[in-house]
C-alpha cells in the first residue's frame, strides 16, 4: 500500500468510523438471524431443506474472501470497504423474498459472498489502524460487530413480535443499514497500493502462516458456535430446565462474549495477544469442565459464560496476528477468514451428530478438548505482539488522498 500518512486526529477518526462499520455488519446478522422462522414458511421448507439453504451462506463466504484482496487493490481500501459492505446490507432483502427453495439457496449463497468480502476488507482495515496507533483495538472493533449484532437481533424480535411481514422489515432495515454503512466510510483510511505494487491473484490459497493462526481460530469459533446453538438444548435436555431460563444462558453467553472483547484491548495491551490468549485458553478449559460435570442451571450457566469470556478475543488476535504475517495482509486475513467461517459452519453439525450418537455432555466434552489447544498453539499469534509502528507525528503527516 501507498506511505500515505495521517496525523493522530485522523487515525482516531478512521478507527471509530472502521467501529462503525463492524457494527453495521453484525446488525445484518443479527437482523437476519432472528427472521430465519418467518423465512422458512416463506419459502415453504422443511427443516432438513432449511438446514441445506444455511449451508450457502458459508459456502459463499469461502469462495469470495480471496477475491477482497485483489477489489482493494483496484480500487483502493475506502472505495473497496464503501462498495463491499453497501452490497452486504443491501442483499439482506434477498432471504426473505426468495420464494422456494433454490431460490434461497442462491439468495443465501450471494448473502454469504458479500458478507465475507466485506468481512476481509473491513478488518485488514481494522489492522492497518491498529498498527498505525500502535496499540490493541481489535477486540475492541468485534465488541462493535457483536453490539451490532445484539442491536439487530433485538429489533428483529421486535418486528417478529409485532408480526410484521419480514420483506418490509428487512427492505427498511437494509436501506438505513446501508446510508449509515456508506457514510461511515467516508472516514476510513483511504489505503492505495504503490504504482509498483503487483496486484494480489484473484483467487489464491491461503499462506501457511495464516493456517497456523486459522488453527486457533477454528478451536475458538467451533466452541462459540456450539455455545450460540446448543446451550438452550444443553440446558433444557440436560438438566431439565425452562425454556425461558434456557434462552437466557443463550443471551447471556452472547453478552458475556461481547463485554469481554469491549475489555479485551486493554487487557491485550497490558499482557499482550500470546498471554491473553494462553489465559483465556485456561479459562476456556475451566468453564468447559463445569458445563460438563453440571448438576444445575446455575453450574452450566457459569460453564457458558466462563468459556465465552476465554474465546472472546481469540478471533480479533488470530485477525490482527494474520494482518502482520506477510506481504500480502488481505490473502492472510482472508484465509484466516474461511478457516474460521468453516469453523462456524461445521461445529453446531459436528455437535449434534456427536450428542446422537453419544450425549451432549460428551459433545462439550470435545468442546473443552478444543479450547485447550488455545494455549498450546498461542504462539503462533507472537507476530500481534511485535514491531507495531507508532502514528506519524503530526509534523510528519501529508493529506489523506481521496477516491
Amino acid at each position: 500500500m501507498s506511505s500515505v500518512l495521517y496525523d493522530r486526529h485522523e487515525v482516531r477518526r478512521a478507527r471509530y468510523a472502521v467501529a462503525a462499520v463492524f457494527a453495521v455488519h453484525g446488525a445484518v446478522t443479527g437482523s437476519f438471524a432472528t427472521r430465519v422462522p418467518w423465512i422458512q414458511d416463506h419459502a415453504s421448507v422443511t427443516a432438513g431443506q432449511l438446514g441445506l439453504a444455511l449451508v450457502f451462506p458459508a459456502l459463499g463466504a469461502s469462495l469470495a474472501m480471496p477475491l477482497a484482496g485483489r477489489v482493494g487493490h483496484r480500487f483502493g481500501a475506502r472505495t473497496a470497504l464503501r462498495g463491499l459492505i453497501a452490497l452486504w446490507t443491501l442483499t439482506l432483502a434477498l432471504p426473505s423474498l426468495a420464494p422456494n427453495l433454490p431460490t434461497l439457496c442462491l439468495a443465501l449463497f450471494v448473502f454469504g459472498a458479500t458478507a465475507g468480502m466485506a468481512d476481509v476488507a473491513m478488518n485488514a482495515l481494522g489492522v492497518e489502524v491498529e498498527n498505525r496507533l500502535g496499540r490493541s483495538i481489535m477486540s475492541g472493533l468485534h465488541g462493535m460487530w457483536s453490539a451490532g449484532a445484539l442491536t439487530g437481533a433485538a429489533g428483529g424480535t421486535l418486528a417478529a413480535h409485532l408480526g410484521s411481514d419480514a420483506r418490509l422489515h428487512h427492505v427498511l432495515a437494509a436501506a438505513i443499514l446501508t446510508v449509515v454503512g456508506v457514510t461511515a466510510c467516508r472516514w476510513v483510511l483511504d489505503l492505495r497500493p504503490a504504482d509498483d505494487e503487483e496486484p494480489p491473484p484473484r483467487f489464491a490459497l491461503p499462506p501457511r502462516s495464516a493456517l497456523l493462526i486459522g488453527a486457533i481460530g477454528f478451536c475458538a469459533v467451533f466452541a462459540e458456535g456450539a455455545s450460540l446453538d446448543w446451550s438452550a438444548v444443553y440446558l433444557r435436555d440436560e438438566l431439565g430446565t425452562s425454556a425461558g431460563l434456557a434462552a437466557a444462558c443463550t443471551t447471556g453467553f452472547m453478552l458475556t462474549m461481547a463485554g469481554a472483547r469491549f475489555a479485551g484491548d486493554a487487557v491485550v495491551n497490558r499482557f499482550g495477544a500470546v498471554r491473553t490468549v494462553r489465559a483465556g485458553g485456561a479459562l476456556a478449559v475451566f468453564g468447559g469442565a463445569l458445563i460438563v460435570v453440571a448438576e444445575n442451571p446455575a453450574t452450566a450457566m457459569t460453564g457458558f459464560a466462563l468459556l465465552g469470556l476465554g474465546i472472546a478475543v481469540v478471533v480479533p488476535l488470530c485477525f490482527a496476528a494474520a494482518g502482520r504475517s506477510g506481504p500480502n495482509p488481505s490473502q492472510a486475513i482472508a484465509g484466516v477468514a474461511t478457516i474460521t467461517y468453516t469453523s462456524g459452519l461445521v461445529a453446531p453439525g459436528a455437535i449434534g451428530t456427536l450428542a446422537q450418537a453419544t450425549s451432549l455432555v460428551v459433545s462439550f466434552g470435545l468442546v473443552t478438548v478444543l479450547v485447550g489447544g488455545l494455549a498450546g498453539l498461542a504462539g503462533v499469534l507472537r507476530a500481534g505482539d511485535r514491531d507495531r509502528p507508532k502514528v506519524s507525528p503530526p509534523s510528519a503527516a501529508v493529506p489523506e488522498r481521496r477516491p
